[in-house]
């Protein structure tokens, strides 16, 4: 593996590989490539998760027509054994009421970099819904948040997988708890999370 990694490095100077010498969790992961990110914007993307063709292409256009845009986040569906594409999840635009409730952002989410600095990186306090934590607090600290209402995202769905069975990952669901929890205690409104 380090030889195609090595390989695929020297191929192309904008590729780098990232190692980490200790085996790190889902947030700890993510933070250590936010300190190697150098771009504006950041993509979101699990590694075994398919982007659309056009899904870069389709952010760049929303934040050229907006340049405010801080949060960007689009519609996806599920790409299942032999290619076969299921369960679209088509958005809403931005509606925090909902977003209290599930984290319907999820993928593909494009953050401005300078909101992340603001709000900081992911909370490993919070893995199994780190990015649930981090969405409600990117939130709070922007209105600039555009819906790309675009299939731009496919969770790969095989057994096991979070994406065919949620309850594959059952301390996701009380991190979700405690990330909701914390949001509403940020926000100054009395709530009870069950």
């Amino acid at each position: 593996l380090n030889d195609v990694l090595d390989r695929l490095e020297a191929s192309d100077s904008r590729i780098r590989v990232i190692r980490n010498y200790k085996q790190l969790r889902i947030a700890e992961n993510t933070n250590a490539a936010l300190l190697a990110a150098t771009g504006d914007y950041i993509a979101f993307a699990d590694h075994d998760d398919l982007l659309a063709p056009n899904a870069l292409y389709e952010n760049a256009s929303a934040i050229r027509e907006n340049p405010a845009a801080e949060l960007l986040y689009s519609d996806e569906d599920k790409i299942g054994i032999g290619e076969k594409y299921m369960q679209p999840n088509m958005k809403p635009d931005f509606d925090p009421d909902f977003l209290r409730s599930v984290n319907y952002i999820c993928h593909l989410l494009v953050v401005k970099k300078s909101l992340i600095d603001k709000v900081g990186m992911l909370d490993p306090a919070y893995d199994g819904a780190q990015d649930y934590d981090f969405v409600l607090r990117c939130t709070e600290a922007t209105e600039n948040i555009i819906h790309i209402p675009k299939i731009l995202y496919h969770w790969r769905f095989f057994e096991g997988s979070t994406a065919a069975n949620p309850e594959s990952k059952t301390y996701a669901f009380e991190a979700g708890r405690r990330a909701i929890e914390a949001h509403y205690k940020r926000l100054g409104l009395p709530a009870t999370v069950e």
